[in-house]
């Protein structure tokens, strides 16, 4: 039964092959569109996980703050070894991890000065660096060896600096004075987006002397899971077990560690040492209004044109019911329900929604593959905020079968009131009337 009624739908839906190419095309149009626009969102935020992950954060991290008075506040964790040995043994789903230290000072050259990010790395324990980190001169080997640093290309085009120059590092440490450090260009990178914009790495050796630690001191210990989905249950759990195991640990707070650096941690009242576990997102919370501009973005688009196609829709319908006034009458007279007529007209925008849908699904995948395969460059102006040096587009599955599913459904419920009319219509007045 159900066969037949679609073989009815589907010749009707030939019947009337140009009226449904047009609107047929216009919902094809509006799934491309959909899916291209998920696949940038999609795509920003994978490029957003790779650099933050490589420059700033791991999917969940092991930071913290020690206070030499209640007022003071260092980004450190003291002994860390102890709290990486039990960080390790606290989280299976770890895949590896990485230590840095964190800190900030300016970099002054010959020419010109700049507040820089620094970043303190073990170059040869730092896998994901040098897949994501892309050099325009010098050699990344060259950041093991003491007292040099890797700038971006901004970074040094602003401090008119090349690989081999010296400049001048100065930052404040634990105890409020200001030392100093004289440091090696050894690399410049190209730019990713707006962290490559403050961001910049020396030796976690460099860094230790630029603050006067000692060896058992660190920035922060960056855990990265097999799964990055995972970070914010491992993230709970975690701060949990570190605090069962004995160590202070903060409550969570969903915010960059150099803004609870500034803002909560000074005025709460303790010394010490505390342990301050996050995530991935909550580091780079201070970007998130990027996505989510896209995506409101999207949402805002999309409502426009599915209004646009819900009355092409109701219009279409409505016109082939008064075309087809005298069939649907005659169909009425030798005994078919209400509910069959309202099921047959449903059915026929389901077909053509599925169909459009699909192959506008189908389009935007294929736009999508091609316009990852062609690496369109990001002009430069626009790095700062797509996060990327080529476009990408990440267009999954589940995305496409969203996309097909929503607006199919849309098109169907679209058609349930014109359909519902041509069900109401008098037998005997459809049978009489010219059209």
């Amino acid at each position: 039964m159900l066969w037949t009624d679609l073989s009815i739908a589907a010749r009707n839906l030939f019947r009337h092959t140009r009226r449904n190419l047009f609107l047929g095309g216009a919902i094809a149009a509006v799934t491309l569109l959909l899916v291209v626009l998920g696949g940038l969102a999609a795509g920003m935020r994978a490029a957003m996980l790779e650099s933050a992950t490589t420059l700033m954060t791991g999917h969940v991290n092991v930071g913290g703050f020690f206070k030499i008075t209640s007022g003071s506040a260092a980004p450190l964790v003291t002994d860390y070894e102890r709290v990486l040995a039990e960080t390790r043994r606290l989280v299976p789903e770890l895949s590896y991890v990485t230590v840095r230290g964190r800190g900030y000072g300016k970099a002054v050259s010959e020419r010109s000065s700049m507040d820089l990010v620094l970043g303190g790395v073990d170059i040869e324990n730092e896998p994901q660096f040098r897949k994501v980190v892309q050099l325009r001169e010098g050699n990344l080997d060259d950041l093991a060896r003491p007292d040099t640093i890797l700038l971006f290309e901004d970074q040094a085009k602003r401090l008119d600096v090349k690989v081999g120059d010296a400049i001048t590092l100065s930052a404040p440490t634990v105890r409020g004075m200001s030392n100093t450090a004289d440091v090696r260009v050894v690399a410049v990178a190209k730019g990713i987006g707006l962290l490559s914009a403050f961001n910049a790495f020396l030796p976690a050796a460099t860094i230790r002397q630029i603050y006067q630690l000692n060896s058992t001191t660190t920035g922060a210990i960056h855990l990265y899971l097999r799964d990055p989905r995972a970070a914010p249950a491992v993230a709970a759990r975690l701060r949990q077990d570190l605090a069962a195991a004995g160590f202070r640990v903060m409550e969570a707070d969903p915010q960059p560690y150099w803004q609870k650096l500034y803002q909560s941690v000074p005025a709460s009242d303790w010394t010490g040492q505390k342990l301050d576990v996050s995530t991935w997102e909550d580091e780079m919370s201070f970007m998130s209004w990027i996505l989510q501009a896209v995506e409101w973005l999207t949402r805002i688009l999309l409502l426009v044109l599915l209004a646009i196609v819900v009355v092409g829709i109701v219009n279409t319908l409505a016109i082939a019911i008064r075309e087809r006034t005298r069939e649907i009458g005659t169909l009425r007279a030798i005994g078919m329900q209400r509910t069959k007529v309202l099921w047959l007209f449903m059915l026929e925008s389901l077909l053509l929604g599925l169909g459009a849908t699909l192959g506008g699904a189908l389009a935007g995948w294929l736009l999508a593959a091609a316009v990852n395969a062609a690496g369109v460059a990001v002009p430069t102006s626009m790095q700062m905020f797509l996060m990327q040096r080529t476009l990408f587009l990440e267009v999954a599955p589940a995305a496409l079968a969203r996309a097909v599913v929503l607006i199919t459904l849309v098109t169907t419920a679209a058609s349930f009131f014109p359909a519902l009319r041509a069900a109401r219509l008098r037998p005997v007045t459809a049978m009489h009337h010219i059209g």
